[in-house]
């Protein structure tokens, strides 16, 4: 319900009144999930209706838990990235096409959003992809929106390596870093 300037005049509100009853009221999206199963072990694929907002390994290093989300094995966008999941994972996907909710900061919003353009197949090292979303002197920063990734491969940070082309840096493990970029048949760019 919108609230009109006169209302809050002849309710005798103020525009604080306001802003503190909305601060309190807000309703938060509801997070759902599904546990799914994966040649990497078990995933967790989270969604809101809006999109799908989070893809966690067991032992993710930044997974904060799935306190007061609900298990909803029906949800459709949490159907749809199992099933697009698994034909990636049968090398019949190369890229996802799925709604997406991701939520974070703007600039992690934009390293996030930029890691969708790497292509299958392709790495590229942190540094270039500092430059490419106009950030090359915030290589670390950018590092560390890519660590904080909440939708692992379906935003593949995976592709990103360190400046030597060593494999630094995932919050499923290097093991599983390793063994996508070999299902992908990587190769360096940039």
């Amino acid at each position: 319900m919108k609230i009109s300037a006169d209302i809050l005049h002849h309710a005798d509100l103020n525009r604080k009144d306001v802003d503190n009853f909305t601060k309190k009221n807000v309703v938060k999206s509801i997070t759902y999930y599904i546990e799914h199963k994966s040649p990497i072990g078990t995933l967790l694929l989270a969604a809101t209706d809006a999109g799908v907002s989070g893809m966690y390994f067991e032992e993710h290093r930044h997974f904060k838990g799935k306190h007061g989300w609900l298990n909803q094995p029906y949800h459709l966008h949490l159907q749809l990235a199992a099933q697009q999941l698994d034909e990636y994972f049968g090398g019949t996907r190369q890229q996802f096409d799925l709604p997406l909710a991701l939520q974070g900061t703007p600039f992690q919003r934009s390293v996030w959003e930029a890691l969708i353009a790497i292509p299958f197949g392709q790495s590229t090292t942190y540094g270039h992809h500092a430059a490419v979303i106009g950030k090359a002197n915030a290589v670390r920063a950018v590092g560390t929106a890519i660590g904080r990734n909440p939708v692992s491969i379906i935003v593949p940070c995976h592709r990103v390596v360190g400046a030597s082309g060593a494999l630094t840096g995932f919050a499923g493990g290097l093991e599983r870093k390793a063994f996508l970029l070999r299902l992908e048949g990587s190769e360096r760019d940039g």
